[in-house]
Parts: C-alpha cells; sequence; structure tokens
C-alpha cells in the first residue's frame, strides 16, 4: 500500500468537508455553487488527477479502504468537471474488484443526474428530498441491494417521479441548467 498517496487522498477530502461545513454553517451552501467550495473541488481534482497518473486509479490495494472512499468523495464532488467524473467512473469499473460498489452506485447516479438521465440506484434526491426518477421503479430493490443500499418501501418507490418528468424537475432551477450547460453535462436547447 501507497501509505504517501494515502494520506494525501485522505487529507484532500477532509480539506473538501471542512470547507462544506464552514460554508454550511455560514448558511452559504443553498445558494448557488459557492465560489470556495467550486475552487477546493477543482484543486482536488487536479491533485487526484496527478495521484492517478502516477498510480492508476486509487484501489483498496494500493491505497487502503479510507483513502479509496477519499478518492471518490472527491470524484463525487468534482461537479464542475464532467469528463473527468466520467472518466473516472469508467475506472471505478474496470477495477470494480478493488472499489466500494456504493461508491460506483452513487458515482453513477450523480453523472446520470447531471445528464438529465433517470438514475439506476435512486440515491440522488430532488429538491423535495425524493429520489429523482430511476430507470425501473420495479427492479430498483433488486440493484440497491446489489450494492449494500438498504431497500425503499412501496410508499417512497410510489412517490418518485416518473421520467417522462424529468424535463419538468430540470427547468425548475433555472441558475441550476445554466450552469450545467456551462460546464458541459448538458447542451442548450
Amino acid at each position: 500500500m501507497n501509505e504517501v498517496f494515502s494520506k494525501k487522498l485522505i487529507e484532500l477530502a477532509e480539506k473538501d468537508l471542512s470547507v462544506r461545513e464552514k460554508l454550511a454553517s455560514e448558511g452559504k451552501l443553498s445558494n448557488g455553487y459557492h465560489p470556495e467550495m467550486e475552487q477546493i473541488h477543482r484543486q482536488n481534482a487536479e491533485r487526484l488527477q496527478e495521484i492517478i497518473g502516477k498510480i492508476g486509479f486509487p484501489t483498496i490495494s494500493k491505497v487502503g479502504e479510507k483513502a479509496s472512499d477519499a478518492a471518490w468523495l472527491v470524484i463525487q464532488h468534482s461537479i464542475g468537471e464532467p469528463e473527468f467524473m466520467k472518466e473516472c467512473y469508467k475506472m471505478m469499473i474496470e477495477n470494480k474488484n478493488e472499489i466500494n460498489p456504493l461508491n460506483i452506485a452513487y458515482l453513477h447516479d450523480r453523472i446520470q443526474v447531471f445528464q438529465s438521465r433517470p438514475q439506476k440506484y435512486g440515491t440522488q434526491l430532488t429538491e423535495e428530498r425524493v429520489p429523482y426518477p430511476v430507470e425501473s421503479k420495479r427492479h430498483l430493490n433488486e440493484e440497491r441491494l446489489k450494492v449494500n443500499l438498504k431497500p425503499f418501501s412501496q410508499e417512497e418507490i410510489d412517490r418518485i417521479p416518473e421520467i417522462e418528468n424529468i424535463p419538468e424537475l430540470d427547468t425548475k432551477d433555472a441558475g441550476y441548467t445554466a450552469w450545467r450547460i456551462k460546464v458541459g453535462w448538458i447542451f442548450a436547447p
């Protein structure tokens, strides 16, 4: 195990979480993507790209479970870097036996939602705090169990909006839509 990179990855994740906690306590995280948070996410993505360039994807055997999870957190929060997130997802799939399956599920769903596509596992929520539309309500709990997520009740599943509602859901926040266009998640209509 590479202790140097393990330590660095954990430091990146801790910095992300400490800045997030500080901004949240100041009430500064609810109105769009805060510039300080965005800067941390971009810097962390750059550092992680450097690490990947040296050792490949930081799997559990290379950096340990905690540091591999920290790498996922950096990726999951690199929301202004769509191509980086997608490339990391591919690497995670290639190394799936060395990656926490929960991390793969969360990243898959986040990428899908940012692209206005239905998610597979129901991990990403709408502003109403219900899961964003899913590929298959009927098979949702099967998919969740495969990655060690607890199943939803039928009532929870029934509250999930239908796929046809994605355009309506996505137009509720014009600033969010403009940001996704700006960074390359979606294209302007």
